[in-house]
């Protein structure tokens, strides 16, 4: 994937993490443990317990990256446990700087969460992630401060220069010839059946090929008269790989489409919509995005340099982040006990430093 492309599908992929799933930013606010349950860190006074580190371990290895043994496992959750380390500190730092969420913030990211399921399907995700509604609400607390924090000391004061955005292009230049046309493509999807993996907002799924017909017209109607694409897509979208992030496909090259959608988006112009498409799937609504024309792209592009800026952006925030942490850790009192463990286990002399 080249650079110019990169950009779109990251920010592709990080609106579908926030509207697909419960996923989020690893805290310390599970359901307290019982008494007597095993502290695996402190900061300052606050413990943090395996149980909290093990919940995410299981949760992240059923994803499928399962360690392979005992030693890339105990690595896998002194990670994790690190993180929630890090996080508890960023919580506690903006304590100090007084940033807070409001719960009006809270209840519209809960609303956003709940939104592709029913009430029953909810409690259930919850319940296999060992939350109830209050430990949740404390989640997203700590999610939205530590963001607003991100933001606050780190975001804001990320500059990237045109001289940067030269240098860059100049030693990637190789990554903005396009080998072959790419497309830009977003889709509206209806199946003439029952599917029990539809997640759109409006939990609305077509249950037989005239159901499905009737809509996928009614679709393209409001379509005609102004609706957004993408939101469409968001709200009626059958797709469950695509609904969450209005319909986008992202980039595929020419020799990726098959023959009916190369067709349909060799119809189209950028920003314009193709009539209901009936495949064996069931019903499409294409929108071409864009085009990425074949050969080598400028820097006067504004895409390019657009697409530059956003990998220099990211950089920079990666760094500024692993630096500010690391920096915030000098102030606070912090005991891994988990790693002392596994330095006792292996034989290491207890007496380090």
């Amino acid at each position: 994937m080249n650079t110019l492309n990169r950009s779109h599908s990251y920010l592709h992929a990080a609106s579908l993490a926030v509207l697909a799933g419960l996923t989020l930013l690893p805290a310390c606010s599970f359901r307290k443990p019982a008494p007597g349950q095993e502290v695996w860190a402190q900061v300052n006074d606050q413990p943090i317990y395996r149980e909290q580190v093990e919940k995410l371990y299981k949760g992240r290895t059923a994803q499928g990256t399962d360690a392979a043994t005992p030693e890339e496992a105990a690595s896998f959750k002194l990670n994790i446990l690190n993180e929630l380390i890090n996080n508890q500190i960023l919580v506690m730092h903006a304590s100090h700087s007084r940033v807070t969420a409001s719960e009006a913030e809270i209840d519209t990211k809960v609303g956003e969460l709940k939104s592709p399921y029913s009430q029953e399907e909810f409690q259930k995700k919850l319940q296999e992630q060992g939350l109830d509604n209050d430990a949740l609400r404390r989640q997203i607390r700590d999610s939205i401060i530590i963001t607003k924090l991100i933001n606050k000391d780190i975001i804001a004061h990320i500059d990237v220069t045109d001289a940067e955005i030269a240098s860059y292009y100049e030693k990637n230049k190789a990554n903005f010839n396009v080998t072959e046309t790419t497309y830009h493509i977003a889709q509206i999807q209806v199946t003439p059946r029952q599917d029990p993996e539809v997640r759109n907002l409006k939990n609305d799924d077509a249950k037989t090929p005239a159901a499905a017909e009737h809509k996928i017209q009614a679709l393209y109607e409001s379509l005609g008269h102004g609706a957004e694409f993408a939101t469409v897509a968001q709200e009626y979208s059958e797709d469950p790989s695509t609904a969450a992030g209005g319909g986008d496909m992202g980039f595929i090259p020419a020799s990726g489409l098959n023959a009916a959608l190369k067709q349909v988006v060799n119809s189209l112009k950028v920003g314009q919509v193709s009539p209901p498409i009936r495949s064996n799937i069931g019903f499409h609504i294409f929108k071409l995005l864009g085009v990425e024309e074949a050969g080598q792209h400028t820097l006067t592009d504004l895409r390019v340099q657009g697409a530059i800026r956003q990998t220099l952006r990211n950089e920079k925030e990666q760094l500024l982040k692993a630096a500010y942490i690391e920096v915030l850790r000098n102030s606070y009192k912090v005991v891994n006990h988990l790693a002392e463990d596994v330095v006792k286990a292996n034989g290491v002399p207890p007496h380090i430093g």
